[in-house]
This record gives structure tokens, sequence and C-alpha cells, in this order.
């Protein structure tokens, strides 16, 4: 965590578990990731009001990966052709 101008300690994404403090650990899924923001898990975790800024934009730069790397099908096959 690492302070900010507004007083909240902020999250801080440690992808090479070396930065020093109190640390959460969670897994690196879109799902897990809005699930833990949406019930106030770092806030619990942390002890506190936390600053979740980072860990969001991180949410939304993995579901835009995902998004490139599994596009939705909008056509599906007719059936019977599944040959």
């Amino acid at each position: 965590m690492k302070g900010n101008p507004d007083g909240l300690n902020a999250v801080l994404i440690d992808d090479r578990r070396r930065l020093s403090g109190r640390g959460a650990w969670l897994h690196p899924q879109p799902a897990c990731l809005e699930q833990a923001l949406k019930r106030g898990a770092f806030n619990r975790a942390f002890r506190g009001q936390v600053e979740t800024r980072h860990v969001e934009d991180r949410l939304h730069s993995l579901k835009e990966a995902s998004l490139r790397s599994h596009p939705k099908q909008t056509v599906l096959p007719e059936s019977g052709s599944e040959n």
C-alpha cells in the first residue's frame, strides 16, 4: 500500500511479490477481482479504507484482453450443418 494525496492508502499490484508492507493475495482473474471490489475485501484485508484505482485499472485491462482473445460468436451455425 502507498499513501496518496487524498489521505487514503492505495492498493498496489505487486506482480513480483517484492514490495514491503501488508499484502493480500487474489486470483488474477477478472471475476475474482470484480467480486473482491464489490464486497470490499481490500478494505477488510488492509483494515481500513483503501484506494483501489490501480486494481480497478487492472480489472479493466484483464477484461479487455479476455475479449480480444475470446471474441463473442455472434452467428450460430445452422441446425444440421455441424458435419
